[in-house]
């Protein structure tokens, strides 16, 4: 039953598709197809299911992990290494590309072969009506959905699932969720058009004929003929013709457009490889300009000058970065069954700082409860619950088919009377089942206490139930206006009213409603889903602004945001005092551009009335306005936003192209998901963040000091060998980064990578590393041999290559992601386990038969490394303050 404020008129409105018109153009019946008929449509329109995206291939997906800019950047210093000669970076820095291209290709093969596998999960089967032969008798038999051809008659009953776009031919009572269409959380009354008995001259042309034409924006065509697929029978049932299957249904026409879209994940790594590409193509010439000015060495110092270029260049950053979003992923799928359909997805779940929702099946459940009742004078009184219990109760029983409606179950449930209660004394006598026409139901009970007499009991829309009743014109304008202050608030209002009648043999008909004593009001709100006001609470806790996106009325939206402790900003302080306040309708939004509407986006929490363009709209300008925005959603009016959002969300039932299009697919519990994901998303994205920090800013630090040191120093500071094995030991730490676990700090906040935050602090720290470097210089100038010989530039390369390897072992300790990060972990863990062993490296090596042959030939005197713990202290200590200066600031 539709309340006033949401009811729909019975006639069909103007251009309603003419059944018999339909039933021609099919070239059916309605006793339905044969099945030879039926086996010859399917092989020419094909099976009954919304065309899937065609997951790409293996090789396919191989070359579209190579196409970001950072490994592009990556193979062209390859390329340029293997013409200089330089075969050694070469060679590595293709293998790691490789690996990285296919870590990120097998975990997103294995995403999409899951997704795959959910669609068994959601397989159906519709009761269609069939013969043998032209002349045999038609049949009721379930057969897969996707068996279904147009011309097919099928019956829809509560609880069914509409497997097609269909005309209704005839129907009892019949009302359908939309929900998974439009947004709308109210049933919606579905009856054949008013001349379903017509001349046949419609040629079922209009909306019934093109399901997709609304597809650009989502809405469906109002024709109350006609059910769409997607949709579910909520109460009634109804005897309806297939007007199209497959790819022509208005579900497959929504569902078509996915493209590529640009998320944070990839903007923040486009903004961190043209930071390193405007450092790598300077440093080149500046090298051989410098060099040939100073020295006259020119061209002989290329291989060098790629050396700097090479190690500036964070060459483990495809393999850590896919690695920690694919151990992520594979985390979540095995402990909380979340499939990671794109593994950047995971790195935007934790920078995310906005999450939208849908608010219709994700924070409230497809079902009414009630919210109490009043009687004529707006006084609370459970007699008009219990009223309308009876009533329903007795309806369902004298049914010829009983299905109770979600409506009907909340009233029973909320009455809960016991059989011994004084209202268990009535019987039911006629029942006059809920008619969309008149959006009336009328139960019939015989009075425990009056012998011969039967009470009706009506229930309905408010302004069809007072029209029956016995009021003057005053009394009826003031139950009109608390219905309409009711209604303004959020709640569904059903209306109740009895009348005594003596009791008769005869039927009971429509005309018998009328003198009605009018009993009340009983208002109904929107369940809302298990756990989530507690998941939203810690989501707000977390650093993530949540915003509901709703095709629903605004009141319904406001109330629902209410129950869900949502703040909504400039609301009347009394609920229902006036307009609703803090929600932003469609109407509202079309007034506005997107600057403006970025504006009231970022200051409101609920978007009522949204089509798919406008929920799009909304996600589109708070991105524009810097925030990483994720969309959880489930129907096809949710697609549009879906698309337009940094990561998408869905849950496991969503339809069936939400699930394709979604970035991350809940199999369980999705609010319990939402907070495992974003947990792990922020220890990926921290571990991220964190290995970018020491990396970027150890690589610039080093890269300052080879500039330097050629400069000053009659000799090459650094062999291209030296340089190469620093980076791969270096290189080999660091990707415990992706094995790392953090602190609690680091999950309390959105962990975005920002490009303009890393330049600074890779500037602040690279040149900081440099002064440790540059001090060294100066130690290995007290300590070392003459620079001039062959064993004093062995010495020099020697000392150089220890203190490097230190100094990128301090860095991964002290620039790690967070405040006190080693706080409530066991240590040393990955990154300290890492550190220690290439202080080792850098100590020990330099010592043994491999220092020679990468051409540090001379051992250092103990007074170096005494004056190489000091300058250790000193940075460490630089660093530290340093450290807690960034993170006060950011």
């Amino acid at each position: 039953m539709r309340d006033a404020h949401e009811g729909q008129a019975a006639p069909a409105p103007p251009g309603a598709v003419a059944p018999l018109g339909t039933l021609r153009r099919l070239d059916t019946r309605p006793r339905g197809l044969t099945e030879a008929e039926a086996e010859e449509r399917l092989a020419r329109h094909g099976a009954n299911e919304v065309p899937a995206a065609c997951p790409p291939s293996l090789p396919r997906r191989l070359v579209r992990s190579v196409r970001d800019p950072f490994t592009t950047v990556l193979l062209c210093l390859g390329v340029v290494s293997a013409l200089v000669a330089s075969w050694g970076p070469a060679v590595v820095i293709l293998v790691l590309v490789g690996i990285s291209c296919a870590l990120r290709t097998s975990g997103e093969h294995r995403a999409d072969r899951s997704v795959a596998g959910l669609r068994a999960l959601v397989a159906g089967t519709a009761t269609v009506l069939r013969r043998r032969a032209a002349d045999g008798r038609p049949r009721p038999r379930e057969i897969p959905a996707a068996d279904l051809v147009p011309g097919d008659v099928i019956r829809l009953g509560a609880g069914d699932t509409v497997p097609a776009d269909v005309l209704l031919l005839r129907s009892s009572g019949l009302s359908v969720h939309q929900a998974p269409l439009t947004g709308e959380s109210a049933p919606v009354a579905k009856h054949p058009p008013a001349d379903a008995s017509g001349d046949g001259s419609g040629d079922g042309s209009g909306d019934g004929a093109a399901p997709g034409d609304a597809a650009d924006t989502g809405r469906l065509p109002a024709r109350p003929e006609l059910c769409f697929q997607g949709s579910s029978v909520a109460s009634g049932s109804g005897t309806a013709v297939v007007v199209a299957t497959g790819a022509d249904t208005h579900l497959a026409a929504v569902g078509r457009g996915r493209g590529p879209r640009t998320s944070a994940f990839d903007r923040s790594m486009h903004g961190v490889s043209w930071i390193l590409i405007r450092f790598m193509l300077l440093t080149p010439p500046l090298v051989l300009m410098a060099d040939a000015a100073l020295t006259g060495r020119g061209v002989q110092t290329l291989p060098f000058a790629v050396a700097v270029a090479v190690s500036l260049t964070p060459e483990m950053l495809p393999v850590v970065v896919t690695t920690a979003l694919a151990r992520g992923a594979v985390r979540l799928a095995r402990e909380s069954q979340v499939i990671v359909r794109r593994l950047p997805a995971l790195h935007d779940l934790g920078a995310m700082d906005v999450l939208c929702l849908d608010k219709t099946g994700t924070v409230t459940q497809d079902r009414p409860v009630v919210h109490r009742a009043w009687d004529a004078e707006g006084n609370p009184d459970a007699d008009v619950l219990r009223w309308a219990a009876l009533g329903a109760l007795w309806t369902l029983q004298l049914a010829e088919l009983p299905a109770p409606d979600p409506l009907d179950e909340a009233l029973l449930e909320a009455a809960d009377q016991p059989e011994d209660g004084p209202w268990a004394g009535y019987d039911g006598v006629a029942a006059l089942p809920f008619d969309p026409a008149r959006r009336l139901g009328t139960a019939v009970v015989r009075h425990p206490a009056l012998a011969g007499t039967h009470t009706l009991v009506v229930r309905g829309a408010v302004d069809d139930v007072l029209e029956r009743c016995a009021l003057d014109a005053q009394a009826r304008a003031a139950i009109r206006a608390r219905a309409a202050l009711h209604a303004a608030d959020g709640l569904r209002l059903l209306a109740v009213a009895t009348a005594d009648r003596q009791g008769r043999d005869r039927p009971y008909t429509p005309a018998d409603e009328r003198g009605l004593r009018f009993a009340g009001l009983v208002g109904l709100r929107d369940a809302l889903a298990p756990g989530a006001r507690d998941a939203l609470r810690d989501l707000t806790e977390r650093g993530v602004t949540v915003k509901i996106l709703t095709g629903d009325h605004a009141g319904t939206a406001a109330r629902a945001a209410r129950g869900l402790d949502l703040p909504l900003p400039g609301e009347p302080a009394e609920p229902g005092s006036g307009p609703v306040g803090g929600v932003v309708t469609a109407e509202q939004m079309d007034a506005l551009d997107d600057a403006e509407l970025a504006a009231v986006a970022a200051r409101t929490t609920v978007f009522a009335q949204c089509t798919p363009r406008h929920k799009a709209r909304v996600v589109a300008a708070l991105r524009s306005a810097g925030h990483t925005t994720g969309f959880l959603g489930d129907g096809v009016n949710d697609l549009a936003a879906l698309r337009a959002a940094d990561v998408g969300l869905c849950p496991r039932e969503a339809v069936a192209a939400v699930r394709e299009s979604a970035d991350v697919v809940f199999a369980a519990d999705r609010f319990a998901a939402v907070d495992s994901s974003l947990s792990e998303g922020r220890h990926s994205g921290g571990n991220i963040a964190g290995y970018l920090r020491v990396t970027l800013s150890s690589n610039l630090g080093n890269a300052l000091a080879m500039l330097a040191a050629a400069l000053l120093l009659p000799f090459v500071p650094m062999l291209p060998a030296q340089v190469l094995a620093q980076n791969l030991l270096f290189d080999g730490a660091q990707l415990a980064y992706a094995f790392d676990r953090q602190s609690p700090a680091v999950l309390r906040r959105p962990t975005a990578l920002r490009p303009r935050a890393i330049l600074r602090f890779l500037t602040g720290f690279g040149v900081l590393n440099a002064a440790a470097d540059l001090s060294t210089f100066g130690a290995l100038a007290l300590t070392a041999p003459d620079a001039v010989t062959e064993a004093g530039q062995g010495a020099f390369h020697a000392g150089w290559f220890t203190e490097n390897l230190l100094t990128q072992a301090l860095v991964m300790l002290l620039l790690r992601t967070g405040r006190r990060a080693a706080q409530g972990r066991r240590m040393p863990g990955p990154v300290g386990t890492a550190a220690a062993l290439l202080t080792a490296v850098g100590i020990v090596l330099p010592l043994t038969p491999l220092g020679p042959a990468l051409g540090m030939t001379a051992a250092l005197p103990a007074t170096y490394y005494l004056l190489l713990a000091v300058i250790m202290v000193l940075y460490g200590t630089a660093l530290a303050v340093a450290m807690r200066r960034w993170e006060r600031r950011h």
